[in-house]
């Protein structure tokens, strides 16, 4: 399907608005988050359960997308008119309503997985209301942007705990309670660095979309919030070296892949230059999930599904454009 028929079609015009070439990079940081905690309890994770939190999580993300073009219909008016609700293609009521309704459909399913699930999945719609309201003209919109992605890894991490490999405790979903290691999970080392390297990712990389409608950087200094990842991770990668350095070949992936993103920006005088960075940038989050997966002992299965997370999120935004 090419980009006149996804611009013109009443599909195309949903998929535009749920930026759904980036998903796949929402379902590796859930996966991410999932091996985290299960690296942590022991326990083996429900290929179904996991999927079906990916589900969830992808609903988030096409809500904030959603509500992002509601909540700017009239700054997309003057600057970004062929935009779908400015170019009268479909009307601002249908778009929030769409947004809210995935939001609760993202909770509904969170919810099977326990307490801890649904603060999580309420939090993560507080906070991409949060940006969507207020990012505009706030400087610490990339901050809140950020935590939208930190809290997809606890909210993954949550599920996580409720289910097993084999099956559900399903006295505990009838009671809803709570299992004993969730609270401590959460707050392990391990889940907070991993919602950590996330989050400054997404900073760098949320500055840089605030900057492109304009196609110009002010300053670069906030995409050195870029490297953390690398600090947070770089020496346990390096020693990995002789167990099959497979961590250490996540992270010259993902140092790379930044690269050639910054490398864009500093040459944002190139029309389009910054737009290909930030997508380069938020295809690159999977490479990053990749490294976090890679030190928790997830995987060459694992891996190689954010690998290919990453490559199929660079094709698709060429047809459906990631910002």
């Amino acid at each position: 399907m090419n980009t006149i028929v996804m611009n013109n079609s009443r599909m195309g015009i949903y998929l535009r608005l749920g930026r759904v070439s980036n998903l796949p990079t929402v379902w590796t940081n859930v996966l991410a988050g999932a091996i985290v905690a299960s690296s942590i309890t022991g326990r083996s994770l429900s290929t179904l359960h996991t999927v079906l939190v990916m589900l969830a999580i992808s609903a988030f993300y096409c809500a904030g997308m959603y509500l992002n073009d509601a909540f700017d219909r009239e700054i997309d008016a003057r600057e970004r008119p062929r935009r779908p609700i400015p170019s009268g293609q479909i009307s601002a009521r249908a778009v929030f309503a769409i947004g809210f309704i995935l939001q609760l459909a993202g909770i509904a399913i969170l919810s099977y997985y326990g307490t801890w699930a649904i603060v999580c999945g309420c939090a993560l719609a507080a906070t991409i209301l949060l940006y969507n309201v207020w990012h505009k003209g706030n400087p610490l919109s990339p901050l809140i942007m950020g935590l939208c992605r930190a809290l997809v890894y606890f909210a993954a991490a949550a599920s996580a705990m409720v289910i097993t490999g084999d099956m559900a405790d399903e006295n505990l979903f009838q009671t809803g309670g709570i299992p004993p290691l969730t609270n401590t999970v959460l707050v392990n080392t391990t889940v907070v660095l991993a919602a950590l390297a996330i989050w400054a990712h997404v900073v760098g990389l949320t500055y840089a979309a605030k900057q492109e409608s304009l196609n110009r950087l002010g300053s670069l200094w906030p995409l050195l919030i870029l490297a953390l990842p690398v600090l947070l991770y770089g020496s346990r990668s390096v020693t990995s070296w002789g167990e099959g350095g497979l961590p250490l070949l996540m992270l010259l992936a993902l140092i790379v892949a930044d690269i050639i993103a910054v490398r864009l920006l500093i040459t944002r005088h190139i029309a389009g230059a910054v737009p290909r960075a930030v997508a380069q940038l938020i295809a690159a989050t999977s490479l990053l999930d990749a490294l976090v997966i890679a030190i928790a002992g997830g995987g060459i299965a694992a891996v190689a599904f954010c690998l290919c997370a990453f490559v199929m999120t660079r094709v698709l935004q060429r047809v459906i454009p990631g910002t």
